[in-house]
């Protein structure tokens, strides 16, 4: 057993400028916190490594993202405890020779079919990243895709696009815009990331494709800074990042108690899917009805009626009412007001704006009226509501 009077000086590589290795970081927080473990941490202020500076093996351990190359080689012959932590691959030779935590990618992918499933969608398409040694897991994510069609019976479309630039962005987004336009109506497309679900939004807009009555979109990461760049609320797969941290400090401190722990990978599934405007597809095959919808879910909280949006159809209202009956079930009236009432339920949990101004961006007259009609169809206030519902969201899985 080794144990010490002073702290264990641990050294965290990671790039931590996005949500998966930040979380990842917390996780190990947690783990500390819980277990009353005090480590001497030390971590670059910018909360990144950087290859250009000399790194001194002056520490008792390390965990380190082994997603990151660079990071991989620099370790590659350290004799000091190693964790390392990162993506799943397809074989036991692909994975480093330390104890290693990593994400499930074929339970994060198949989670993402699985939502796409069950929302009716029978034509899949997957936009992944050209490959490169920096981003070997989204390799993996796509071959997980093209086995996981094989398995069920569907032909895929998949298009790695290109590794985009300031330079590149707009002849990436013309690019990718021509791939959409390719795509059969009513696919559902799984991004690699949420940063390249992003990219399909703007190359939706750009080319006047109707997400999701055209296309369905899921990503993976719930990146929430990518989420409020868009217009479009986008799904997304909640990885089991802070589970990953937590597991890997637990391996740590196991090295420094006893010596030897496990050296096989230990794979974490994804928390949850996390279902938002973009996979909110239904089965619907009348244009006038995909049209319809459309205009209403941009404009229903800007306090449209029924007679505007025959206006905008160019049809009968007794036409289109039969339409939309035939089609879902509901009258046009019925739908503008579901519609702002999603967009409230959305903002009551995903932001921090006071009651007041989402009654206001939703379109209601007033406060009090607000509370009167959200009272009467959830059958409790916004407030409420957001209270219950927050922390449940919340709430460990």
């Amino acid at each position: 057993m080794n144990v010490k009077n002073e702290p264990y000086k641990v050294v965290l590589l990671f790039n931590a400028n996005n949500i998966y290795d930040r979380q990842i970081l917390k996780g190990i927080g947690d783990f500390l916190k819980s277990h009353h473990i005090h480590w001497n941490i030390y971590i670059s202020e910018t909360l990144r490594y950087d290859t250009t500076t000399s790194f001194r093996f002056d520490c008792d351990g390390i965990i380190a993202n082994f997603d990151d190359p660079e990071i991989a080689d620099l370790l590659k012959h350290v004799q000091i405890p190693i964790i390392g932590v990162g993506s799943s691959y397809h074989g036991t030779s692909s994975y480093p020779n330390v104890p290693y935590v990593a994400a499930d990618n074929f339970a994060i992918i198949e989670s993402a079919f699985n939502h796409l499933c069950a929302k009716g969608i029978s034509q899949f398409a997957f936009y992944g990243l050209p490959s490169n040694r920096y981003c070997r897991w989204a390799g993996v994510r796509e071959d997980i895709f093209k086995q996981i069609l094989a398995q069920k019976g569907y032909e895929g479309f998949i298009y790695q696009g290109m590794s985009t630039s300031l330079d590149n962005w707009q002849e990436g987004l013309d690019k990718l815009s021509k791939w959409l336009l390719s795509l059969p109506i009513n696919t559902g497309i799984i991004a690699v990331n949420d940063a390249r679900a992003h990219h399909i939004l703007q190359a939706c807009d750009r080319a006047g494709i109707k997400i999701p009555e055209e296309l369905c979109l899921i990503g993976i990461d719930n990146e929430e800074v990518i989420n409020d760049l868009s217009m479009v609320s986008l799904s997304t797969v909640k990885q089991g990042t802070e589970e990953m941290g937590f597991n890997a400090a637990n391996l740590l401190q196991k090295r420094f108690m006893k010596g030897n722990v496990p050296v096989s990978p230990l794979l974490i599934a994804p928390k949850k899917v996390i279902a938002r405007r973009s996979t909110d597809y239904r089965s619907i095959q009348d244009p006038y009805v995909i049209q319809a919808i459309h205009y209403i879910r941009d404009h229903a909280c800007k306090g449209i009626k029924v007679e505007q949006v025959i206006s905008q159809m160019q049809i009968s209202r007794s036409n289109l009412e039969i339409r939309f009956k035939s089609s879902l079930g509901k009258t046009i009236h019925a739908v503008i007001h579901e519609e702002k009432f999603n967009q409230a339920k959305y903002l009551l949990l995903e932001s921090s704006l006071s009651i007041q101004t989402i009654s206001q961006q939703c379109g209601y007259p007033s406060v009090q009226y607000f509370y009167f009609l959200f009272k009467k169809r959830y059958g409790m206030t916004p407030k409420d509501f957001r209270r219950q519902f927050t922390t449940l969201k919340s709430a460990p899985l």
